[in-house]
């Protein structure tokens, strides 16, 4: 079956990163675009990161270029995908999720466009 599993969150100081990784299965995730969202308790799903299918293109919010790099390993069965979040802040606290859709229109940064989601891994940053 279809499976997303996002694993690497935990508890960081202000300043440190963290990878977080997730496996995506169950389908040719190889042809779709992979994404993070987060939500901070209270608030919105909010788009974090995109990768194009073969990894040629890139997208990030605002609040997280430059700090955060997301990138992707197409392997046969199982497409994992990371985003490496450097310069942590406080406000980066929520609840990340890997998110998937087949890699068609622009419309990258809306969590509605995904088909496929994880179940979401907590990061913590601490000041």
């Amino acid at each position: 079956q279809v499976q997303l599993v996002e694993s690497g969150g935990g508890l960081v100081q202000a300043g440190g990163s963290l990878r977080l990784s997730c496996a995506a299965s169950g389908r040719a995730f190889s042809n779709f675009r992979m994404a993070w969202f987060r939500q901070a308790p209270g608030k919105e799903r909010m788009f974090v990161a995109a990768i194009s299918w073969n990894g040629g293109l890139t997208y990030y919010a605002d609040s997280v270029k430059g700090r955060f790099t997301i990138s992707r390993d197409n392997a046969k069965n199982t497409v994992t995908v990371y985003l490496q979040m450097n310069n942590l802040r406080p406000e980066d606290t929520a609840v990340y999720y890997c998110a998937a859709k087949f890699d068609i229109g622009a419309r990258y940064h809306l969590a509605s466009e995904y088909s496929d989601w994880g179940q979401g891994t907590q990061v913590t940053v601490s000041s």
